[in-house]
């Protein structure tokens, strides 16, 4: 699935696993932060977010290792969003 139909799938969650510092410089509107070094302590969190999970960070770096842990953790509907930017001219209408 391309990402453009990833992030108009309604439910779809953006997460930004970024910095909070790095978030407050621009993040995806309705997007949440969750920096990376925090997943494993919030998984049962992630877990109460609708569904597909749509990880983004800087490059994808980050939030490609986010979503391999979580796929490890028996989530089956998250995604490598890529940079923030990328995600966010996705979004666009």
């Amino acid at each position: 699935m391309d990402l453009r139909t990833l992030v108009s799938t309604p439910g779809a969650t953006i997460v930004d696993v970024r910095s909070p510092m790095e978030f407050m410089g621009g993040h995806v509107a309705n997007s949440i932060n969750i920096p990376l070094n925090e997943i494993p302590a919030r998984i049962d969190e992630l877990r109460g977010f609708s569904a597909p999970l749509i990880l983004c960070c800087a490059s994808g770096n980050r939030s490609g290792q986010a979503a391999y842990f979580l796929e490890q953790h028996g989530f089956d509907q998250v995604y490598n969003g890529g940079g923030w930017m990328q995600v966010n001219a996705a979004t666009a209408k």
